[in-house]
């Protein structure tokens, strides 16, 4: 499978401007390991196969354990994730299959419980993003793997 469209060709400006805001999200109050566990979750719920491939491979990197990545699909079940991190996985389930009802007052007030009001700002600023970018994959058919030497991911020896 090939790809469609090349948005960063096709569209220059609006591209630089969501992988400004995307960038950006590393200065924000959301540390690395989280915003790629956010990343995998997102994807994985989309079935965004390129960011999922990126997003596992950059985690690798950060040094997440493979068995943590391995665990991201089943994060309720698992014994691996801290309560922060549970609290992020809801959220990000929440936003990225939201209820004909919105999100429940229950999920607010349970991430709430683990970040402060610009935490959860920056974390939901997260998962819009990630959100975006698994659309724009999936709607032009990215190919997993493809962009690994030019992101670097090519060192997560994942291949």
């Amino acid at each position: 499978m090939s790809p469609r469209v090349n948005p960063a060709e096709q569209s220059p400006e609006l591209y630089k401007k969501f992988l400004e805001f995307s960038t950006a999200l590393g200065r924000s109050s959301i540390e690395t390991g989280l915003r790629d566990l956010i990343n995998i979750r997102a994807s994985q719920i989309n079935g965004c196969a390129f960011c999922l491939d990126m997003h596992s491979k950059e985690a690798k990197i950060h040094g997440e354990r493979e068995l943590r990545l391995y665990h991201v699909a089943i994060w309720r079940e698992s014994p691996l994730f801290s309560t922060r991190e549970r609290a992020a996985l809801n959220w990000t389930e929440a936003l990225t299959t939201l209820s004909p009802h919105g999100v429940s007052d229950a999920d607010f007030e349970s991430t709430k419980a683990e970040f402060s009001e610009k935490e959860l700002a920056d974390l939901t600023f997260c998962v819009m993003s990630i959100n975006g970018w698994n659309r724009a994959s999936i709607a032009f058919r990215n190919v997993p793997g493809s962009a690994d030497k030019l992101y670097g991911l090519d060192k997560a020896g994942l291949n």
